[in-house]
């Protein structure tokens, strides 16, 4: 097992990895844009599933782009990885993704997290493995302890 990414990463695909999450957590569309290959193409989840009918992924950057303004705007993730393997020029990140919503709802999903970056550190490919059956879903806390009481 490698370390976990961060900042101080020595490996192309964790540091690239890093940049992403970090991104997403700051609400940063630009530097999560940047940090991809203008070729690249983003799987999340790999196959059909409603956010990709086709199964093909989201290719090229305003296809990306497109993707955050669909899923990731909508709510604040929040990343807990457990584990990081580098191999190559990619790094597989094991963990748990919960994103709470403007209504106060929560999601939680565990999946692997898949970066491949090329020559100048760029991310070409993200393939994310998770499954909408395992999503867990929180109602918003007011909700959880009753309206009202």
């Amino acid at each position: 097992m490698s370390r976990l990414p961060g900042p101080d990463s020595t490996h192309p695909a964790q540091l690239a990895a890093w940049r992403s999450t970090d991104a997403v957590l700051r609400g940063d569309k630009a530097a999560w844009l940047d940090n991809f290959a203008d070729d690249a193409v983003l799987e999340d989840p790999i196959g059909k599933s409603f956010l990709d009918p086709e199964g093909l992924g989201h290719r090229g950057k305003e296809a990306i782009a497109a993707f955050w303004d669909r899923n990731i705007a909508a709510g604040r993730p929040v990343f807990q990885l457990q584990h990081s393997i580098t191999v190559g020029d990619e790094c597989c990140n094991v963990g748990t993704l919960m994103t709470q919503f403007e209504n106060g709802a929560i999601s939680k999903l565990f999946g692997v997290f898949i970066y491949r970056v090329n020559e100048a550190g760029k991310v070409i490919s993200l393939r994310t493995y998770w499954e909408l059956g395992d999503m867990e879903m929180v109602p918003p806390f007011a909700e959880r302890i009753g309206a009202g009481s």
